[in-house]
């Protein structure tokens, strides 16, 4: 979802001063569902976009069914920054979705605290591999629900079974295009790890 209309910050916002702790943020799904448009929405400097024309060359290789208005494609990775409170700061990274990048992910993922899957209730499928390679790094995740054209035909809980996450697993709706719920999806991956920071604390 490259494409729609994106609230971006009117001017760039210098890092604060207080700022101490920055944390390594990556957003991965799917081909088309959404990424560009999360870290552009959100970002409070211009994000760094590695967007490319879609070409003939790709025909055949890159499975468009349902995102078929698509013009433009991420062939390395999008960055922006976020600065949640005075002291915390977001480096937002947003990986590419077509399989044939795929490889690119493992070094995405290379010192990240923690992710975003952005998930688009018609090309389910693609969400696998994303999941899948978050397990294996033993990367913390949330599962945020890109609403297409204010889609609500899936509950979230149906989709927590359809992607077979456990409870513990934070699952939210967004809209990857507005900048108050994209930063609300942020807000709830760090509340995620906070609080499995704190389990591990307590845990004899």
């Amino acid at each position: 979802m490259a494409s729609g209309s994106c609230e971006l910050p009117a001017q760039r916002t210098p890092l604060a001063d207080a700022a101490e702790t920055g944390l390594k943020i990556v957003v991965v799904g799917g081909f088309g569902v959404g990424k560009t448009t999360l870290v552009r929405s959100v970002s409070e400097i211009r994000p760094l976009n590695t967007e490319e024309v879609m070409t003939q060359a790709g025909v055949g290789v890159d499975e468009t069914s349902g995102v078929d208005a698509k013009t433009t494609t991420t062939v390395a990775f999008d960055f922006g920054r976020i600065s949640l409170n005075e002291r915390i700061v977001l480096y937002l990274f947003g990986a590419p979705g077509q399989e044939r990048f795929w490889f690119l992910w493992d070094r995405l993922f290379s010192g990240t605290l923690g992710a975003v899957v952005l998930v688009d209730t018609r090309r389910m499928d693609d969400s696998w591999y994303a999941i899948d390679r978050l397990e294996h790094h033993g990367t913390p995740f949330v599962v945020a629900v890109n609403r297409f054209d204010d889609d609500v035909a899936h509950p979230l809980e149906e989709i927590r079974q359809a992607l077979a996450l456990p409870e513990h697993i934070p699952m939210i709706d967004c809209d990857a295009r507005v900048r108050t719920s994209s930063k609300n999806v942020l807000i709830t991956l760090v509340d995620h790890l906070r609080t499995m920071a704190i389990a591990r604390e307590t845990t004899p």
